[in-house]
């Protein structure tokens, strides 16, 4: 199932606390584990975004991969994903991966997860 930022509401996602915003200067990532799955949370400038950390053509990790704009560029083969909303940019990957709506709460990032 893909899930993009505008695609889950409030009520659909339960947000959860996973650093606060001085623990992720502006360029940076963090890797966290909610629910049995890895999602990178990226600051970029001043704006977070957060995907799941697989790479949907082979299931390898996607969140170590360089950064050119919104894009995040898969370390193992190359495929770009957006990681605005998932959605994937260039091949070898052919399908979205997720994304999740984040918010800052009183200096703390939260990533929203479906409910």
């Amino acid at each position: 199932m893909t899930f993009t930022y505008t695609s889950l509401g409030p009520k659909e996602v339960d947000f959860v606390p996973v650093a606060a915003e001085s623990e992720l200067p502006n360029g940076e990532r963090i890797f966290v584990e909610i629910d049995n799955e890895t999602i990178v949370v990226f600051n970029i400038a001043g704006q977070y975004f957060a995907i799941s950390d697989v790479c949907s053509h082979d299931n390898g990790p996607v969140g170590e991969g360089e950064l050119e704009g919104y894009e995040v560029i898969c370390p193992r083969h190359g495929a770009r994903f957006d990681v605005r909303n998932g959605e994937v940019k260039a091949l070898p990957a052919v399908i979205d991966i997720p994304a999740y709506p984040v918010r800052v709460v009183d200096g703390q990032i939260e990533v929203g997860v479906p409910v």
